[in-house]
């Protein structure tokens, strides 16, 4: 359901066929267990060093900087006369910029993969449901709560 906010009370209970006053089911959980899997954020595993480097390069401005520097360093290379060395200044400077942008990168990819971490964290462990299996609320854990459960929700005192 679609910005389930928006909607009336009525319509939300219709749209998941609940009862509003014993909730879900035993068989409505089972087929939204099937059909929606557990409540939980996807575990994904982060990315290696190396790969993030990698990832750093594939932006179209990179590509042509570093197109830019091989260009400028091969000018530099068969540059004949007195100033050779300061040839090499231009492609140099070029490749140190790339590489703090990537070390940047990399630097700020991590840190928002931390984040990501330190928010699972706040995950409740456990939820409080009506279902039909049971007269009053109960205790489940939250990765078992699905689409539809009707869920008491309580703030901090």
């Amino acid at each position: 359901m679609d910005n389930a906010h928006t909607k009336t009370v009525e319509e939300v209970l219709g749209y998941f066929g609940v009862n509003e006053t014993t909730g879900l089911s035993s068989e409505q959980l089972r087929k939204s267990r099937e059909r929606w899997g557990p409540n939980e954020l996807p575990a994904e595993e982060g990315k290696s060093l190396w790969e993030l480097v990698l990832e750093q390069f594939e932006d179209l401005l990179v590509r042509i900087l570093l197109l830019a520097a091989c260009i400028s360093f091969t000018l530099a290379w068969f540059e004949e006369g007195e100033g050779t060395i300061t040839a090499f200044v231009e492609p140099f400077v070029i490749l140190l910029i790339l590489i703090a942008n990537a070390i940047v990168g990399v630097w700020q990819e991590r840190n928002a993969e931390n984040a990501i971490e330190a928010l699972k964290q706040y995950e409740p462990e456990m939820g409080k449901v009506y279902r039909q299996d049971r007269k009053s609320v109960q205790r489940v854990r939250a990765r078992e709560i699905v689409p539809g459960d009707i869920v008491e929700v309580a703030g901090k005192n």
